[in-house]
């Protein structure tokens, strides 16, 4: 069960095999080359995702895709590596899953038609509406108490938020900038409130 120097993941078990239900045998037959923490090697996917859902956190993530939005796929892949409730994706249902490099099979994907159909899930499910933009009024994402409970909306590359999601949000935050730029990748500034959330409410690190 040693880790291959030229291939990704482990190759196929040996010695005894575990009788535990999670465990996949054509995985342990044929090795398990998957973009997986070691913890979940061999083990099924039904089995993976179910014991993600056990300790998933209470931040979703929504990306508006009016134009077919190549950073999904990327946000996609970061919400997996946080742990992420889930991804809602508002606006065209097809979406360039190549950046996620396969993790949209472990995340749970919500779509959305609409900022409406959007702003209807967070209203029954209590679930303030957090949008990211730097807009006028938007507020500090570094000194902003974010909820434990919420949504981090983001817009597609270029155009930001829409406007009606950016009337929708409960707040509007923007990420401090320091060079000449007016905006990030939509996908590095998800990673960014991502790990804002984690600090803030895995790790207890207050706002200043």
């Amino acid at each position: 069960m040693t880790e291959s120097s030229e291939q990704v993941g482990v190759g196929p078990w040996t010695g005894p095999w575990p009788v535990e239900e999670h465990f996949d045998p054509d995985l342990l037959r044929e090795g398990d080359r998957r973009n997986v923490v070691d913890r979940y090697r061999y083990w099924k996917h039904d089995a993976i995702v179910a014991d993600l859902d056990t300790s998933r956190h209470d931040f979703h993530v929504g990306v508006e895709n009016w134009q077919h939005d190549l950073n999904i796929g990327s946000v996609v892949r970061t919400a997996n590596a946080f742990n992420a409730a889930a991804v809602h994706i508002v606006g065209k249902r097809r979406w360039n899953r190549r950046g996620a490099m396969v993790t949209d099979r472990y995340q749970h994907i919500i779509h959305h038609p609409s900022v409406d159909d959007l702003l209807q899930w967070c209203t029954e499910n209590e679930v303030p509406l957090i949008g990211i933009d730097n807009f006028p009024d938007s507020l500090p994402l570094e000194t902003y108490d974010l909820p434990r409970r919420s949504l981090l909306l983001f817009g597609q590359e270029g155009p930001g938020l829409s406007e009606e999601a950016h009337r929708a949000s409960t707040a509007v935050l923007s990420i401090a900038q320091f060079g000449s730029t007016r905006s990030m990748n939509a996908a590095a500034a998800a990673a960014i409130t991502m790990h804002s959330w984690v600090r803030r409410h895995v790790y207890g690190q207050p706002v200043d």
